[in-house]
């Protein structure tokens, strides 16, 4: 029976290891975290990624816990829409929807697809050396500032501030559409979730670790204050304790290869990216499928490891400099109306699926 060690236990280490356990393997994740992840605001599941978790089973699951996206609109901060997505062109095209889904639920449904005992919390992998003589392939998925990578690859690539801050978190209430407003080197998101609430998040435009005296939430009340009525209803919920806040990274420069002999880099590790497409968590599903696949189909894990590695890394380092003009662009500060066109004739095409 072949053997892998996973490192990290969020989206992509889990659904790999219930890609390779389905396939037969013996698998083992190390998470260097006490429990899972219980924190988290509404990822948007593509319907790529969703096709990707039909491989597993997962699919239906997801589409039934998940919120659908019945709409989509970029606004300003009067309310007058920039851009409206065309959520009929996406299900035209790809037969599927977008779902919103909370990432603790999306890790509680992955965790509940592994056997007990699988996932090995409190564990942190401190010697990559010894892992990978102890199994047949190390997939490393610890994210963005992943001390694996650089132990595989060094230093050469590394997490870059992205420019901005972004806060999120949920508050009471409903809503059935996804909005994005967007001003001058800010941004305030709306979307619905999973169990009825509202999902939130804002971005600033400053220096990295940037901090407010006052504390983040009258920050964010005094530089969105004049905006249009949806952002100021979510403003006046959203209390401190329950914000989350980080700086945004992506991976640069990219890196030559997601591979070095019987390991490989997937998710975050791999190509962080800005949240500016929504992709991010797709990206880690597509990955982790993916290389489960080669692995299996191949004739040896060096094989697998090269198939995955040629048909992952192109795709998603072209997404990491999409979602990093997307950012640029949503944010700017100057010539609003020439972005706004370039928005209005991207979405003509329809957004990735």
């Amino acid at each position: 029976m072949r053997t892998a060690g996973i490192i990290g236990g969020g989206i992509g280490g889990l659904t790999s290891a219930i890609a390779l356990h389905q396939a037969g393997w013996h698998v083992e994740v190390f998470e260097r975290a006490a429990h899972p992840d219980r924190a988290g605001t509404a990822l948007g599941m593509w319907p790529t990624a969703l096709q990707a978790l039909d491989t597993l089973g997962l699919g239906a699951q997801v589409r039934k816990l998940g919120a659908p996206q019945h709409g989509g609109s970029f606004l300003r901060p009067d309310g007058n829409r920039i851009a409206t997505i065309n959520v009929s062109a996406i299900r035209g095209r790809t037969g599927d929807s977008v779902y919103l889904l909370s990432r603790p639920a999306l890790l509680r449904l992955l965790h509940g697809a592994l056997p007990e005992g699988v996932v090995r919390f409190s564990t942190e992998v401190t010697d990559l050396a010894s892992a990978r003589g102890a199994y047949d392939v190390v997939l490393v998925a610890d994210g963005v500032f992943s001390r694996n990578r650089a132990a595989l690859f060094g230093t050469g690539s590394r997490p870059r501030y992205a420019g901005a801050t972004a806060w999120r978190g949920t508050v009471d209430g409903a809503v059935d559409t996804v909005t994005e407003t967007w001003g001058p080197g800010q941004r305030f998101g709306i979307t619905p979730r999973e169990d009825g609430r509202t999902n939130w998040y804002a971005t600033l435009v400053g220096p990295e670790g940037m901090t407010f005296s006052d504390g983040d939430v009258a920050a964010l009340e005094t530089r969105f204050a004049g905006w249009h009525d949806g952002v100021r209803r979510v403003l006046d919920l959203v209390r401190e304790e329950e914000t989350l806040r980080h700086d945004l990274y992506d991976l640069d420069p990219p890196l030559p290869t997601y591979v070095q002999d019987n390991a490989a880099l997937l998710g975050d590790a791999a190509h962080a990216m800005t949240p500016d497409l929504g992709r991010g968590a797709c990206e880690a599903l597509l990955d982790s499928v993916t290389v489960a696949r080669c692995l299996v189909d191949a004739p040896s894990v060096a094989d697998g490891l090269t198939a995955y590695d040629r048909g992952r890394r192109k795709p998603t380092q072209r997404l990491v400099r999409m979602s990093r003009t997307a950012g640029r662009l949503a944010q700017a500060r100057r010539l609003a109306p020439v972005r706004d066109l370039a928005v209005r004739t991207a979405l003509a095409f329809g957004p990735p699926g």
